[in-house]
This record gives structure tokens, C-alpha cells and sequence, in this order.
């Protein structure tokens, strides 16, 4: 299983530019929860708590676009740095607006201007392994490692914010994700070798190549539910881990489910699969709704650590298809931008969710909020039934099996 991986870590530049586009996401696996801990620790409110987060989320979808566009246009190496750099003085300034006791819209206006200047890190890392691998068939294997790195991402991150947060100090994982991202970032744009080629919107008077709009479309509604399962859940955990008296397991539960995650990750990568990537990407949807239909039902720690573990299983399955459903599909030429359409519908997702659990939290309790989320995975489920077949946008890069989140 691991000489697949081994194979196209051992291509020249893939291994540095993984490693930094690892350290670069951990940002997303941090920053919503550290706003979450951060403003309830200065409000007492998830209502509040779960705005904030989502107006960082927003921020970050309402620009994914345009800097996937941007970065296809002018390069890696010029865009990142000055995206990052802005990212991080801006989330500097939200912690403090917040410590301050600033009210709306001080912090929710500097927490957009740092979502909307995050990078879409993951996205730029599988532009690359397009670049470096081509039609070869391993980018299978590359797709889904990035997946596995994806998980790793959302499994040391909640635990790190979060012990941080309640440990140290409520900004202290905020200002370490803010690092990882700058110094991420830095270490990405400076790999010159591996960057893909930038891709001028027109040619010698040639139009940009078409996007399959019709596929984006759907998928980005299918991103959005998945966003809010994954906004919902992290936000309803850790309420429910404050509930039990124990806020300090918030972070490791949220481990613990990407950690299913990342164990399917790596199995779903080595296998070679007969059926199509939206088979699969259907399948695995439906699953992910039939875990999550216990979770308003738990009323433990002990309970909810499996159930937690056991959706996680279906969670890389359905990122890495549905990214293979748009490798497949969207022109070379406009991949990080297609990668940054359904990423940022990921993020629109995540925000109301998040801003709906903390007010069903504040009324109902922790374990109500659990519904939020569980309607979330059932109508993206509904949704991938409608996602068109490949219009022939071009090639699949990869034989019948696909790849990343």
C-alpha cells in the first residue's frame, strides 16, 4: 500500500512543496474553532461566537474565486506572499479587536478581510501534482495523499487550538495557526521549480478555455452541505465537551473524527476502483448522513468519541471523489480556479451552519444542535443525485479513480 505513496513523494520538488502546502493548511482546520473558543471565552455567547467564525468563513469564500483566478493568471510566487502577509495581520487584528471588547462590526470586518486573503492552499498543492504528474495514473495516489494530509490537518489542528485556547491562552492558537499560514505560504511560493506555468486569461486573442458550469454548480451546493456538517459538527462539539464539564476534549474529539477520515483516506487511495468517481462520490455521501442520524441522541463523551470516529470513514471518501469529479472535467488551464468554485462552497456552508448551532445551542443545548448538522449531510446526499455526468470538458487525468479534498 505505501509504494504507491512512496512513488510520487520520490518525484523531484513534490516532497517540500507537500510539506509546505501542509503546514499552510493547518490554518483551516484552526481558525473558526479559535474564533469560536476566543470570542465565547470574551462573551459567554456561541450566538456570538459562531458569527464572528462565520464571518471569517465567508470572507474566505467570497474571494476563493477570484485568488484561484488570480494565482492561474499571474503565478504562485507573486500572489501567496502578498495573501498571506494580509491574512495574518488581519486575524492579528480580530484577536485584538475582540480582546478589546470591540463590538459589531469591528471584528467581524477584520475577520472577513483574513478569510478573504487566506489562500487556497490545497488547491494550489494539487495544481502542482497536475503539473508535475500530467495524465500519468498516479495522480490518483497524489490526490488522495493530499487527502490523507487534509485529515492530518484536521486532526492535530482542533487539538492544537483548542489545548492552546484553554491551556495556555484564548488568542494562543489563533496566533499559531496565523504562523503556520504566513510561513506555509512563504515556504510554497518560494518552490519556483515545481509551480505550475501561470495561464493568461487570453492568448493571441483566444478565449479562456470553458468551465463545465453546469458541474461547478451542483457540486458547489454539494460543498456547501458538506461544509455545514463540518462547520456544525465542530461547533456543536465542543459545546457539547463544555457541557459534560470536560472543554478540553473538544479538540481530540474533533481529532478523533478526522481520524476515521484519514484511515479511509489512506485505504481509498491504494485501491483500484472499477467504478466511476460519481458512483463513488455518491455512495460515500449517503453514508455520511446514515452515521450522523445518532448524534442529537448521544449523551456522553465515551458515546459520541466512536460515533464521531465512525462518520469520519465517509468524510474523505466523498471530499476525494467529488475533487475528482472536477479534475476531471475543468480545462487545465482554470484548475485552481475550479478547485477555489467548490472550495468556497464549502466555506458558505460552514458559516451559517456554524452561526445556526451556536444559536440552537444557546436555546436548546448542545446535543439539539446535532440536528443541524445531520439535515446537512442528508440534503448533500439529495444533492449529488442531480450532479451531471462528464460533459467531456476534457480528459480525465486519471483513469475510472480520482482523488483529493
Amino acid at each position: 500500500m505505501l509504494a504507491s505513496y512512496r512513488a510520487v513523494l520520490s518525484r523531484p520538488g513534490a516532497l517540500p512543496f507537500s510539506l509546505a502546502g501542509l503546514i499552510g493548511r493547518l490554518p483551516i482546520s484552526m481558525i473558526s474553532l479559535g474564533l469560536v473558543l476566543l470570542v465565547e471565552d470574551a462573551t459567554g455567547s456561541y450566538g456570538s461566537a459562531g458569527v464572528v467564525s462565520a464571518a471569517y468563513v465567508l470572507g474566505n469564500a467570497a474571494l476563493a474565486i477570484l485568488s484561484g483566478r488570480l494565482i492561474d493568471r499571474f503565478g504562485q510566487g507573486r500572489v501567496l506572499p502578498v495573501m498571506v502577509t494580509v491574512s495574518a495581520a488581519s486575524l492579528g487584528g480580530t484577536i485584538w479587536a475582540v480582546q478589546e471588547g470591540f463590538g459589531a462590526p469591528v471584528p467581524h470586518l477584520l475577520a472577513v478581510l483574513s478569510g478573504a486573503t487566506m489562500p487556497q492552499i490545497g488547491s494550489c498543492v494539487r495544481a502542482r501534482w497536475v503539473h508535475l504528474l500530467g495524465s500519468d495514473p498516479k495522480l490518483h495516489t497524489a490526490f488522495s495523499y493530499e487527502a490523507v494530509m487534509d485529515e492530518m490537518v484536521f486532526i492535530t489542528g482542533p487539538i492544537i487550538v483548542t489545548v492552546l485556547a484553554t491551556s495556555v491562552h484564548p488568542a494562543a492558537g489563533l496566533v499559531t495557526a496565523a504562523t503556520c499560514g504566513l510561513l506555509g505560504g512563504l515556504a510554497l511560493a518560494a518552490q519556483r521549480r515545481t509551480e505550475p506555468p501561470t495561464r493568461p486569461s487570453h492568448r493571441g486573442g483566444e478565449p479562456r478555455a470553458p468551465m463545465p458550469w453546469a458541474l461547478l454548480t451542483v457540486l458547489v451546493g454539494c460543498s456547501a452541505m458538506l461544509g455545514g456538517v463540518f462547520g456544525g459538527a465542530e461547533v456543536a462539539t465542543v459545546a457539547f465537551a463544555e457541557e459534560q464539564g470536560k472543554p478540553v476534549w473538544a479538540g481530540p474529539l474533533l481529532g478523533i473524527y478526522a481520524t476515521g477520515s484519514l484511515l479511509a483516506g489512506v485505504a481509498y487511495g491504494a485501491i483500484s476502483w472499477r467504478s466511476g468517481s460519481l458512483v463513488r462520490f455518491r455512495v460515500a455521501a449517503a453514508l455520511l448522513a446514515v452515521s450522523l442520524v445518532v448524534l442529537p441522541f448521544i449523551g456522553s463523551l465515551t458515546v459520541l468519541a466512536p460515533v464521531l470516529l465512525l462518520a469520519g470513514f465517509a468524510i474523505s471518501p466523498t471530499l476525494i471523489s467529488m475533487t475528482a469529479l472536477v479534475a476531471e472535467q475543468v480545462p487545465a488551464a482554470r484548475l485552481t480556479e475550479g478547485l477555489a468554485v467548490v472550495h468556497a462552497g464549502m466555506a458558505v456552508g460552514i458559516a451559517p451552519a456554524a452561526a445556526l448551532v451556536g444559536t440552537v445551542v444557546d436555546r436548546h443545548g448542545a446535543s439539539a444542535s446535532y440536528f443541524v448538522v445531520w439535515a446537512a449531510g442528508v440534503v448533500g446526499a439529495l444533492l449529488t443525485w442531480v450532479v451531471p455526468s462528464a460533459s467531456g470538458s476534457r480528459p480525465a487525468p486519471v483513469p475510472t479513480t480520482e482523488v483529493t479534498t
